[in-house]
């Protein structure tokens, strides 16, 4: 096994024997880019592991208003809670690359676990993040004005998908995902335009620099003081 996923993910999280193993579960298919995964309200109960691209995760309300949740990557599981629950999707999985995944149904997937208490354990650590990651943003939305927020959504997208730049290293970090102002907005909580000025502020100030469907942190830690985020 040659491949390394980041350490955030299920995959990341397991070693050894129970890696091996799991890889040979399920059925290996490959998603062309803005492809959907898995829809919002279907009744499916198999999950989808990420071996390789990124998916965004997206929620439709009855009015149309559609909220970017999440982002995953290759070594990443999608499709669990609705699995777990036995509950209609919750959300709609679109790929933003080509993505490599396999297919495995709930019992197959229970089975493993149970055969694997390591990964039962990554499982619930995995969880654990994701609900952690959800909680903060609540906190978040009480606590800080928006151009803070959306800079501790940009900390964490450092933190988990970010790599340093030839130059500075250390300090300038390119966020690996292609996400637009739309999707920024959404991570953080704020109104698209609200979000346009808090980048521009956060431009003015040396932190980012954006083009199209790139964004590259100059300091990250400046960017860190100024999210109110402590290491």
């Amino acid at each position: 096994m040659n491949q390394v996923w980041p350490q955030s993910t299920f995959l990341g999280r397991l070693q050894g024997s129970t890696l091996e193993d799991l890889m040979r579960h399920g059925t290996r298919i490959a998603y062309p880019t803005h492809r959907p995964l898995l829809q919002q309200g279907d009744e499916s109960r198999h999950v989808l592991l990420l071996t390789r691209g990124v998916v965004k995760v997206v929620a439709s309300a009855e009015s149309g208003y559609e909220m970017l949740l999440a982002v995953r990557v290759g070594g990443d599981l999608v499709g669990e809670m609705a699995a777990f629950e036995g509950r209609p999707r919750s959300g709609t999985v679109v790929a933003c690359s080509e993505v490599s995944a396999r297919i495995i149904q709930l019992r197959d997937l229970e089975d493993f676990l149970v055969r694997h208490p390591d990964a039962m354990r990554a499982m619930l650590a995995m969880l654990s993040a994701r609900l952690r990651w959800a909680n903060q943003r609540r906190i978040d939305f009480r606590a800080y004005d928006s151009s803070t927020r959306l800079a501790r959504v940009l900390v964490e997208l450092t933190q988990t998908y970010g790599h340093p730049t030839p130059e500075k290293v250390g300090k300038r970090h390119e966020i690996g995902l292609s996400l637009n102002q739309s999707e920024l907005a959404s991570l953080a909580g704020v109104a698209l335009p609200t979000a346009e000025r808090a980048l521009a502020s956060l431009s003015q100030l040396g932190l980012v620099e954006r083009s199209y469907r790139r964004l590259l942190i100059l300091d990250v830690p400046k960017l860190l003081s100024f999210a109110k985020v402590v290491e």
